[in-house]
């Protein structure tokens, strides 16, 4: 008696061609292996796995800091002297370098899930590494130009946290799937035991992180204070050039309650507005002065300031990507901009009943007007006519020389500090207070204008904390956030909060469990127990059937020369008998 030894059936596996292929260059079956990755290869994934969350980091980074693009472009121009936007490549490039990553990983995770062995292919390992350390570099650079910037990611969170949780939380309970299947092998190592316990402190930890959540917008509604009124920070700079007419102009426009503008004054006593120490960036000085384009603009007179053009480099530099939507009229009133004195702007909040809030750049020792400064600067609010309680300025000096103006400071103060000082506000940036700050300060009657807010995002924390009133270089985007972006009752997000973990567990439970059944299932399965007869009759249309062996159960008595197999063709076997073989 014979007993008929299976054939092994291979299908067309599409996928998993099309995954080892591109992570690998292991387009045929012969190049995929199942056995344990080696090492180096694990090594590898780790190297992957840190450039996604690095990249990952750096992506939310320059997404939330966005609002501060102007700031950062203004810092790469006073070292670099050349006005461009620069997070246009870095955008670019993190955008190109986390996708690449990203497809990376998930080609990774799917090896893990079918059960392939990892071996990236050098030309992405040299792809991996080179957008690791071009990340890291571009870290480096932006911790040292603009290292104060990370407080935003605090920031943010007030905002981000909540979603950032359900997210990670969602994330971790997928990834459940793939650490379910490496625990439950058959083959038990330390390093299972490790993982696992990984997983379980990273799971835990996640269900247990709202727990340390400050989210100014997590409140009773009812609580919710009046809209912070917006401040035009240099006007509506987006728009128009900074600390222009026009530009103070497009901010009353479009909504702001007070006007911003930095004070500089001329050597012959003239208040004007310019926040650089040159003229270089916002006017034509190196065509009309070429000899003096670095010199300090508190060194020019009124006559040679009001000679220059202010409104050119905005629509040739196009630093907000805004003039291509500006009208022929428009343009030509932005192209014939001059430098805008002090009794101009006053004069246009006064005639638009607003209020102005200046910071004054005190002039140099070496300056004419280095004792006259305050002098000149209060002739200039009377000249203009404006009331002088609408009128705050800082820095917070010489003040039992002002009659009926407010000083304001952007030093970070305590309350005691500030009653010593005799101030009744406090213009800061908005990482320089925490909630808890604002909330103090309030309480005490202290009046907190929060700087720059040009997202949505960061006015709708601010409006929430109750602060009373924004500096923004957007008051144009302000204008469309009738209320906040979102607002919840502490008792629906505590119900979202317990639902989520809750069914996150339960779900990892059962994927483990799932997992257990089904690899005790598999290690009773025998791959080869397909018959050749079962196979002959499906199409050849859907499989391609390799006969690559026929090995006989018995071997261990082997079969003797007058011993037949008879397969019959209709049958899908092959008659095999003493002497030769037959079909």
């Amino acid at each position: 008696m014979v007993k008929h030894q299976p054939l092994q059936v291979y299908e067309k596996q599409v996928f998993v061609s099309f995954v080892t292929g591109i992570y690998g260059c292991r387009w045929k079956r012969y190049q995929r292996s199942q056995d344990e990755s080696s090492r180096w290869e694990c090594t590898w994934f780790v190297i992957l796995c840190s450039s996604f969350l690095l990249l990952l980091f750096w992506g939310y980074f320059w997404l939330m800091a966005r609002n501060d693009f102007n700031d950062f472009n203004w810092l790469v121009y006073n070292r670099s002297g050349e006005w461009r936007d620069e997070t246009m490549p870095i955008l670019a490039s993190t955008t190109v370098g986390f996708s690449y990553v990203t497809f990376l990983l998930i080609l990774a995770l799917f090896h893990i899930s079918l059960g392939q062995q990892l071996n990236l292919y050098w030309v992405h390992k040299m792809g991996v590494l080179a957008t690791l350390l071009t990340t890291i570099s571009g870290v480096i650079f932006v911790d040292d130009l603009w290292g104060d910037e990370w407080d935003i990611l605090l920031a943010s969170l007030q905002y981000t946290a909540p979603f950032l949780h359900l997210g990670a939380l969602v994330t971790v309970t997928a990834i459940s799937w793939l650490v379910a299947g490496y625990v439950v092998r058959r083959e038990k190592s330390n390093i299972q035991v490790m993982v696992l316990f990984i997983y379980i402190v990273v799971l835990v930890a996640l269900c247990l992180a709202p727990l340390t959540f400050t989210c100014p917008c997590i409140m009773d509604r009812h609580s919710l204070k009046p809209r912070p009124s917006v401040i035009g920070r240099r006007g509506a700079p987006m728009l128009a050039p900074e600390n222009t007419v026009v530009s103070f102009n497009r901010a009353l426009q479009h909504g702001a309650s007070s006007l911003e503008a930095d004070v500089t004054i001329s050597v012959d006593g003239v208040p004007f507005l310019m926040r650089d120490h040159t003229l270089r960036r916002t006017t034509d000085v190196t065509k009309v002065f070429p000899a003096r384009q670095y010199e300090d603009a508190s060194f020019f007179n009124w006559t040679e300031i009001r000679s220059l053009n202010a409104g050119q480099w905005f629509l040739e530099s196009d630093p907000y990507w805004t003039a291509a939507s500006l009208t022929a009229k428009e343009r030509s009133r932005i192209g014939n901009q001059t430098v805008c004195s002090l009794v101009e702007m006053l004069r246009l909040a006064a005639k638009a009943n607003s209020s102005a809030l200046l910071n004054i750049h005190k002039p140099p020792p070496e300056h004419p007007r280095y004792r006259s400064w305050f002098m000149d600067t209060l002739r200039a609010v009377q000249k203009a006519g404006i009331p002088l309680k609408r009128v705050t300025w800082t820095p917070d000096t010489d003040r039992g020389r002002v009659r009926g103006l407010h000083q304001t400071t952007s030093e970070k103060l305590s309350v005691e500090a500030i009653r010593q000082r005799g101030i009744t506000s406090l213009t800061l940036h908005y990482s320089k207070a925490s909630h808890k700050e604002l909330q103090e300060y309030l309480a005490n009657n202290v009046s907190v204008t929060v700087y720059p807010v040009n997202e949505p995002w960061l006015y709708s924390i601010l409006w929430c904390s109750g602060v009373p009133s924004v500096s923004s270089d957007a008051p144009h985007v302000l204008r469309k956030v009738p209320y906040p972006i979102w607002l919840m009752s502490q008792s629906a997000y505590n119900f979202i909060w317990m639902t989520s973990d809750l069914v996150s567990v339960a779900i990892v439970i059962g994927v483990f469990f799932f997992q257990k059944w089904r690899m005790s299932g598999m290690q009773n399965y025998n791959p080869e127990h397909i018959m050749l007869s079962a196979v002959a009759r499906r199409s050849s249309r859907d499989v391609n059937i390799m006969k690559e062996k026929l090995i006989f159960s018995e071997l261990n008595n082997g079969l003797s020369s007058t011993e037949e197999l008879s397969l019959y063709p209709e049958n899908g076997y092959v008659r095999y008998s003493h002497g030769g073989l037959s079909r």
